[in-house]
């Protein structure tokens, strides 16, 4: 890989399949993709440790709370008892509360939700902001969106790239692929950057060359 100029997003998705990141996890990286718990993760993920979601969604799970009915119902008390793990417990539990009830009343059902919502819908939800909802687009209704995280401005930044924003860093790491929406590309791409950089931030040794700029 020594020399590789990374003058796209393509061109490091292709460096980053070398290295076999995504082994051993779920097919489409995120845990139980298109579903009522993805919707709840990606907002409960927001500034803390995925560990600490993982618990907050199995407490969701043991009261059953992880329907949209079920939520939007739901005592706000118990709901921030069982997402406490995950921090800001008070705005999230009220903004995935109100998230529910608000699919219910614009959509009817989660099903209808996944195929009829777009980006500008989410964006105007209190609570999502870019990245969440291109995760929910991406992993909660099998859309190939590219979600740009941390890991992907520090993985960039590394290799001496710096955008302004999160759209024109998102603009660059879509390009050079041929769209394809039947695909899964961005979510693989987007599973392997963090898994990437978890590896790295932990200081263990990828067994490949450096990726080159």
């Amino acid at each position: 890989m020594a020399g590789v100029m990374i003058d796209d997003g393509y061109t490091l998705y292709l460096q980053l399949q070398k290295l076999n990141l995504l082994e051993n996890k779920p097919p489409l990286w995120w845990p139980n993709p298109y579903t009522v718990e993805m919707l709840v993760g990606a907002i409960l993920t927001q500034n803390t440790k995925w560990t600490r979601v993982e618990t907050s969604l199995e407490n969701l799970k043991n009261n059953n709370l992880l329907s949209l009915s079920t939520l939007a119902q739901a005592d706000n008390a118990l709901v921030v008892e069982c997402i406490r793990t995950s921090g800001f417990f008070n705005a999230k539990s009220q903004n995935i509360q109100r998230l529910a009830q608000v699919i219910l009343d614009d959509f009817g059902d989660f099903e209808t939700f996944q195929e009829m919502v777009s980006r500008e819908w989410l964006l105007s939800q209190k609570g999502i902001g870019p990245e969440s909802a291109d995760a929910i687009l991406c992993y909660g209704c099998g859309r190939d969106v590219m979600v740009v995280d941390k890991y992907t401005q520090q993985l960039v930044l590394a290799l001496g790239l710096e955008f302004d924003n999160y759209e024109d860093l998102q603009s660059w790491c879509v390009q050079g692929f041929v769209r394809d929406e039947r695909h899964q590309d961005f979510a693989h791409f987007h599973g392997m950057i963090v898994e990437y950089m978890k590896k790295n931030k932990k200081g263990k040794v990828i067994n490949t060359e450096p990726l080159d700029r």
